[in-house]
């Protein structure tokens, strides 16, 4: 299973907490991690300071604890533990899923499970939000869905129309009809 994942398991980058200016890079691939740095200072000292690089094998970051804590002053205990994680061999299978297999998956979740599934990850709240899944909550428990229905939705959202109540929705569809109709009158208005 290992296999299916990419070289590249994780990449975030992060300014180190005030008063520093540094900027710091962690990489995470399948057999090492690597933090980069970059030295931002107008004092003297550091003026000729090259960026730096750390590699490490996943064995040997969980028993480095100085990087560790290095690792979560500068991008936080999550992240950390995240990626300490990782390095044990626990990958998140499912959200590396494709968002097309993802969606498809979600179609068979109820509206409460897809509220919950949207706060456990960016990932997830991304893909539970999308216009493609709720397209299809909207199509599949509305009767019809109409030309111009589908001309709002692209104005504001599937979503949007779903969470919409039907006097609300009806509002707006009959003032893009007139509007359409009328497009002169409103400009001399």
């Amino acid at each position: 299973m290992a296999s299916l994942l990419p070289e590249c398991l994780f990449d975030v980058s992060s300014q180190a907490p005030a008063p520093s200016k540094d900027f710091y890079q962690l990489v995470i691939t399948k057999t090492e991690v690597i933090v980069r740095w970059w030295k931002i200072s107008l004092r003297s000292e550091f003026r000729d300071t090259k960026p730096g690089e750390l590699r490490e094998s996943h064995q040997d970051f969980l028993e480095d604890s100085t990087l560790q804590v290095q690792i979560s002053i500068v991008f936080g205990q999550n992240i950390l533990e995240y990626v300490s994680n990782l390095c044990r061999g626990k990958f998140d299978f499912l959200e590396r899923l494709p968002e097309g297999l993802l969606l498809y998956i979600m179609t068979f979740l109820d509206l409460e499970d897809i509220a919950r599934l949207s706060q456990t990850s960016h990932t997830f709240e991304k893909v539970c939000s999308s216009d493609k899944l709720w397209e299809h909550i909207v199509e599949s428990l509305c009767d019809t869905v109409t030309p111009e229905m589908r001309m709002l939705a692209q104005d504001i959202g599937w979503k949007q129309i779903f969470f919409t109540n039907k006097l609300q929705l009806q509002l707006q569809l009959r003032r893009r009809r007139k509007a359409a109709y009328y497009p002169r009158k409103q400009l001399l208005h």
